[in-house]
């Protein structure tokens, strides 16, 4: 059974409501469902359109010896190949710092680095002909794993360190070193394939003015824009760039799509007919970024009740041959790596490591959940060793008055997580299901059970500061109906019906009379990506600006009008009230519109509050923090490592929720994205640095199968002490945190075959093959145990 609070009706059998706080209907539910949603490969193509297909390194690091292309150029409806010679502007698109050429030069840095591409009359045609290349490497050494890097120092950026303490800088040492207890552990996290159903593609179409217009499925058409401007020597007003919706991005489309669209514009450019790349899937997950691999290692001090008194914490990141945003996504771990918990003195280092590799970029989370896995598998550490539950250690460590200031300086002002958690102690009835599965697990040698319950504090907004803006359109026209155009993408999260529950809310008319269209660079320039969970809290903001300037100018028309004081002018229930008279709102922007005034306006917010200083390593990065938790239950067959999750609860805080079945719907997704991440995605890669989990075969996504059987969700009920948008918080990202509850409860089933006096070394994804590692690792700590008992016993 699963309980989604008091929005378990079905949406079809409820009367339609609008505005703010409903849960209005997604703006492309029905296109999703009926097939009409069109994707970029859903476009009626131009006459003569081009299509692509691309070569690519198939050897980790080497020069190239030998790149042949006569049979390529030879081969049935090819009508041209195109090197790195053909590129007109900057060969570079890498997103923030260079390092990635649109085509490979001399050497290669991973397998799968794009070498030349296939202009042809088909799809079929261009696949087929990329395989008729000949190319020679000769190899170099590859540097392929996180440790090799650590070992050689190979960084694609410098390493990072924030550090808190009142006594200077070896604080978190002494700390360390003067408490009761001491422990040390390591986990290694394998990275997550994006699995969009939409994989990478765009349609370039060349304009009249020698410039190209870009349909793209990408999370930043700014981005998309500004590279192709470069890569074509063109200025930036001569490209435009659409989206209108994608099959899901994740972050996998926040810079992996702008190589697509470059090498599209460098074809069109050269032969002036418009033309579609799209990745196969294979080639998609072999040649685009994931989610970053990162091994952690912990040393913490605490104190005989299992409160951290220092910590050290060393974070490494699998970045791959290139920066891309591993910057941002390294920092974001560091500044996730207390999650909910008070660390006292703390040191915190990252790591951006160089490998031959696919150079690896965002993905949902964009480095936290693998901060907040290194911090929980610690405590759960500590409860072990201590003989306690992990939910007491994890209370006991909880920010709190006076323990409230994070280690890059930011104070916690809103203590919401031991409330939320208490909460969900006892809707959930932790304890009392607790006892039950040590029982269980008392009398089942063959069966176990876990338990565990997990907290989520993820802060909300972009840790670049300046990206921390949006802007807006908003236009009536003369029968009443609106349009907005706003900088943030759609990408199934349903922020295109957020922005227009905010328009209809300002004008207090229904949500079907807002139409909000595809997100263009020509309309809405320099956006920010759709990205960090702000899409709401930016383009809502601006969308309300935009809409609030046309509404102070028909209050001030409507004051004069009507004779009324301003004060007197409401919108509400599809009229406009001035005084004691009212008018149908289509009646009064017509009239309006008699009368010059202006029926649209461009809105603009920036974030307020936000700073962080990087020489420091201290500020204020996050406006807010979205908090949440989870109780996960699983059962654990121990000859096969084999498991179910059989149970979870879910409290989560989303502020005032702007549309609640959104956001229940994106927590759902979110916990369920994350429990794949955590349990069956596994990235597997050969000795010789290609990727092999490169299908559904091979790659292990979860399924409708997989979601628990009993999942309730809830919504905490709070509004954002910040000035958000209606006073909601972000829901996009923190959810899929919640997931760490699976983990966590894993290893407690593993930990029960020890007594729960071990707490056994269980690497994400829990597959059944390490799940099973992880019993024996119990089962022989209980044997390590009793032979020392017995040595004891003779020694006496």
């Amino acid at each position: 059974m699963r309980r989604i609070k008091e929005y378990q009706v079905p949406l079809r059998q409820r009367p339609p409501k609008t505005g703010l706080g409903k849960p209005a209907v997604h703006d492309s539910a029905v296109k999703h469902v009926t097939g009409r949603a069109r994707y970029v490969d859903d476009m009626i193509m131009p006459p003569g359109v081009l299509h692509l297909a691309s070569g690519a390194s198939t050897c980790a690091h080497g020069k190239i010896k030998t790149l042949d292309l006569a049979a390529v150029k030879a081969s049935d409806g090819v009508v041209a190949v195109f090197t790195r010679a053909d590129v007109p502007g900057d060969i570079d698109v890498g997103p923030v710092y260079a390092g990635d050429p649109l085509f490979a030069g001399d050497t290669v840095e991973f397998v799968g680095q794009q070498l030349f591409t296939v202009a042809a009359h088909s799809y079929e045609q261009a696949q087929r002909a990329v395989q008729k290349a000949v190319v020679e490497y000769q190899p170099l050494p590859a540097v392929l794993t996180v440790s090799t890097a650590l070992a050689q120092q190979a960084f694609v950026l410098p390493t990072h360190t924030m550090q808190s303490g009142a006594l200077g800088a070896d604080d978190y040492r002494r700390a360390i070193e003067a408490a009761p207890q001491r422990l040390c552990n390591d986990v290694y996290m394998k990275g997550q394939e994006h699995f969009y159903l939409e994989g990478q593609v765009c349609l370039v179409c060349p304009t009249e003015d020698g410039g190209v217009h870009v349909h793209t499925s990408s999370q930043h058409p700014t981005e998309v824009q500004k590279l192709v401007a470069q890569v074509l020597g063109l200025p930036i007003h001569r490209v435009q760039a659409e989206v209108r919706r994608m099959g899901g991005g994740f972050g996998g489309k926040e810079s992996q799509a702008g190589a697509l669209a470059c090498t599209a514009a460098v074809v069109c450019y050269h032969t002036g007919r418009a033309v579609t790349f799209r990745l196969p899937r294979r080639e998609d997950m072999e040649r685009t970024g994931k989610r970053h691999d990162f091994l952690s290692r912990v040393e913490v001090g605490f104190s005989e009740r299992g409160e951290i008194r220092g910590i050290d914490i060393c974070l490494a990141g699998k970045c791959g041959y290139s920066p891309d945003l591993s910057e941002g996504i390294v920092d974001r771990a560091m500044f996730h790596a207390d999650n909910a918990y008070y660390l006292g003195p703390a040191r915190v280092v990252g790591h951006r490591c160089k490998t031959h590799t696919v150079s690896n970029t965002a993905f949902r989370g964009f480095g936290a959940p693998q901060g907040m896995v290194a911090i929980e598998a610690t405590l759960d550490d500590i409860a072990r060793r201590l003989g306690e539950d992990p939910l007491t250690i994890r209370k006991r460590n909880l920010y709190r008055p006076g323990f409230n200031t994070t280690h890059y300086g930011q104070k916690i002002e809103q203590h919401l997580l031991p409330d939320i958690v208490g909460q969900l102690e006892n809707s959930s009835d932790y304890w009392r299901r607790r006892a039950a599965v040590t029982e269980f697990n008392r009398h089942n040698p063959f069966l176990k059970k876990g338990l565990a319950l997990t907290p989520v504090k993820f802060g909300v907004s972009f840790t670049a500061t300046h990206l921390n803006q949006a802007g807006a359109l908003v236009h009536i026209y003369t029968d009443g109906s609106l349009l907005v155009n706003h900088a943030g993408t759609e990408m199934g999260q349903g922020l295109y019906t957020k922005v227009a529950q905010v328009v209809a809310a300002e004008f207090g008319v229904g949500v079907e009379s807002v139409q909000v269209t595809a997100t263009r660079t020509d309309k809405v320039a320099n956006t920010s990506p759709t990205a960090a969970s702000s899409g709401t809290d930016l383009n809502g903001m601006a969308a309300r600006d935009a809409a609030r300037q046309i509404k102070q100018g028909l209050i001030e028309f409507a004051s004069t009008h009507f004779a009324v004081p301003a004060d007197a002018v409401r919108f509400a229930d599809n009229r406009v009230i001035a005084g004691t008279q009212a008018m149908a709102f289509a009646a009064f922007v017509r009239l309006a519109y008699l009368n010059r005034v202006a029926l649209w306006s461009s809105g603009f917010y920036t974030t307020p509050k936000i700073h962080y200083d990087r020489q420091s390593a201290k500020g204020r990065p996050f406006f807010y923090f979205a908090n949440g938790a989870a109780a996960a239950e699983v059962i654990v067959d121990t000859f096969t490592g084999e498991y179910r999750v059989e149970r979870v609860d879910i409290l989560h805080d989303v502020g005032r929720s702007i549309n609640p079945a959104i956001d229940i719907g994106q927590i759902e997704g979110g916990f369920v994205q994350g429990m794949g991440w955590l349990t069956t995605e596994e990235l597997m890669w050969d000795a010789q640095g290609r990727v092999i989990a490169n299908s559904p075969a091979n790659y292990k996504i979860p399924t409708a199968a997989d979601v628990p059987p009993v999942f309730n969700v809830a919504l905490y009920e709070s509004a954002n002490a910040e000035a958000t948008i209606f006073n909601s918080k972000a829901v996009g990202e923190p959810p899929l945190m919640l997931a760490i509850s699976v983990w966590s409860a894993l290893r407690d089933a593993c930990a029960s075959v020890a007594d729960y006096r071990f707490s056994p070394p269980l690497d994400p994804p829990a597959t059944p093959e390490r799940v099973l590692d992880a019993l024996d690792a119990a089962r022989a700590h209980v044997g390590g145990e009793a032979a020392a008992t017995a040595d004891r016993e003779v020694t006496k």
